[in-house]
């Protein structure tokens, strides 16, 4: 799996997790729900650290919780 494909799969899957939709999520990280759906929907495939940790605060998780996950074990190489 790729990192974006991890990334977007992670936030999919803490949304159900969490209970939660875009629109909440964007409240709660103050990210705009514009750049969380671009990000989940192919339009940003290389979303910035600093976005990463805001909506990691709205999940109420840290960074590191959201890194730590099954989708990120077993990444591909990126440069090829």
């Amino acid at each position: 799996m790729d990192t974006y494909t991890a990334v977007k799969n992670r936030i999919f899957g803490l949304l159900e997790e969490k209970g939660m939709a875009i629109h909440k999520l964007a409240i709660e990280s103050a990210v705009p729900p514009s750049t969380i759906k671009n990000i989940l929907y192919g339009k940003s495939k290389n979303p910035g650290i600093v976005t990463l940790k805001m909506l990691c605060e709205g999940f109420g998780i840290t960074i590191i919780e959201f890194f730590n996950a099954k989708e990120f074990e077993n990444l591909e190489q990126e440069i090829k």
